[in-house]
């Protein structure tokens, strides 16, 4: 996880076995926070686009379009923003559909992850230079491996939602 070793306020070194860091020169307190992160379950006939990365973390592995939101960044334009960037595709974001906290990678920095529901309405779909392949999928398709473990669960909140009993999808809380 990511900690300063300097503080940013006066440049005194910080201890970085406390939690918060609190400076000893100017007293400020440094928190260890999530990254905001949003994404799209871009759903068409049923099926949904996932993108096989072409980076690390996780490279070859099926992730959902989305990615770090830019600083001041409303999460839903994110969404929109990250989906035509990796995917080539515009849409339109029908509802939010959850939070998932997660890392970057092992022992990577925590992220905070929102998810969407939304369906194409222009584009043509061309996965990004970061990604290798994008593939629609079924909810009883679903491929393998995963990128990410919180992956695995919005897909499986996903399958279950479109079930003709699922009513609603519940928070998931780590």
């Amino acid at each position: 996880m990511a900690r300063f070793r300097f503080c940013p306020n006066c440049g005194v070194t910080l201890s970085l076995d406390e939690q918060p860091q609190v400076c000893g020169g100017c007293g400020a307190e440094h928190y260890e926070h999530s990254y905001p992160c949003a994404g799209a379950l871009l759903v068409k006939n049923g099926q949904l686009l996932l993108v096989r990365r072409g980076i690390e973390p996780y490279k070859g592995c099926w992730d959902i379009p989305g990615g770090f939101l830019e600083a001041g960044e409303h999460p839903e334009d994110g969404a929109v923003r990250e989906v035509e960037e990796e995917t080539g595709l515009k849409v339109r974001l029908r509802g939010f559909f959850g939070a998932y906290i997660d890392t970057y990678g092992q022992g990577g920095d925590y992220t905070l992850n929102l998810f969407y529901l939304a369906e194409p309405i222009g584009g043509e779909p061309r996965p990004a230079s970061d990604a290798q392949e994008l593939a629609w999928f079924p909810p009883d398709g679903l491929p393998e491996p995963l990128a990410f473990s919180h992956i695995r669960q919005v897909l499986e909140d996903w399958r279950a939602s479109q079930s003709p009993t699922m009513r609603s999808v519940e928070s998931h809380r780590r």
